[in-house]
């Protein structure tokens, strides 16, 4: 017996099989779960072709968590593949590369990077609310937004923003018997990554600071940590960042 047998799960931002979203998709499956991916734009052909070196191939629906229209239609597009959710994979990102600029970041790159890496948590959870049933875990996932990270600058607020937009979503949808979570991994050598100039920074310290070690190659620890918080294992919990990174978090300089 799987720990996801009968659920039906969203997951968004599988663009590699590298990404932490890839590896929640393979799991949950393999746990039992029925899977549909989101994607969008030109990345619609690369997500429906990774999603075949699933275990099982699953369905892609578009939605750019920025289109209004995508949106307010998710949930009726949603139902030609699943009759409800048990969980929803927000693993959405983005900020121009002006953004990583702090001093220097213009209004307009800021507010890019608030509305598609934070608003659209809550967007995501309105879209898809119509469809969770009692007990929907929602997880989302973030870096570590308690520091101000070398190169991560306006990136860092939105994560901030995220953790504050997940708080508030636990306390809403909480009467409606939806979790919502985070999970605060590590660094992950993942495309995402890659567009953040000086990342390597965050390589090169990560494995000498986490007492358990870290491993920037490896997606798997983050993804079991999605795949129990959208379990029935954690059914009282709303509103909570679990660290997946080594134990760097709880560390001194």
């Amino acid at each position: 017996m799987g720990l996801l047998d009968g659920k039906q799960l969203l997951v968004t931002g599988l663009l590699t099989d590298s990404s932490i979203a890839f590896h929640v998709a393979r799991m949950a499956q393999d746990q039992g779960a029925q899977v549909v991916l989101t994607s969008f734009g030109r990345a619609m052909k690369i997500t429906q072709t990774i999603s075949r070196r699933l275990p099982q191939p699953a369905p892609v629906v578009e939605l750019d968590v920025q289109d209004s229209a995508h949106l307010d239609s998710l949930a009726a597009r949603l139902g030609e593949h699943v009759d409800g959710l048990d969980g929803v994979l927000h693993s959405i990102g983005f900020a121009p590369q002006g953004a990583f600029d702090f001093m220097n970041a213009t209004w307009e790159d800021v507010a890019s990077a608030v509305h598609i890496s934070a608003y659209s948590l809550k967007a995501l959870a309105v879209a898809t609310l119509p469809l969770l049933r009692p007990g929907a875990g929602i997880v989302g996932l973030t870096f570590d937004a308690t520091f101000a990270w070398p190169v991560y600058d306006w990136m860092g607020v939105a994560k901030a923003a995220f953790e504050a937009t997940s708080r508030y979503c636990a306390r809403d949808l909480g009467p409606k018997a939806v979790r919502c979570n985070l999970v605060a991994a590590g660094p992950i050598r993942t495309t995402a990554a890659k567009s953040i100039p000086g990342f390597e920074a965050f390589e090169q310290v990560w494995d000498t600071r986490a007492p358990l070690g870290w491993d920037v190659s490896d997606a798997e620890p983050a993804a079991r940590a999605c795949v129990a918080l959208m379990s029935d294992w954690f059914p009282a919990t709303t509103g909570e960042i679990v660290h997946v990174d080594g134990g760097v978090h709880a560390m001194g300089q």
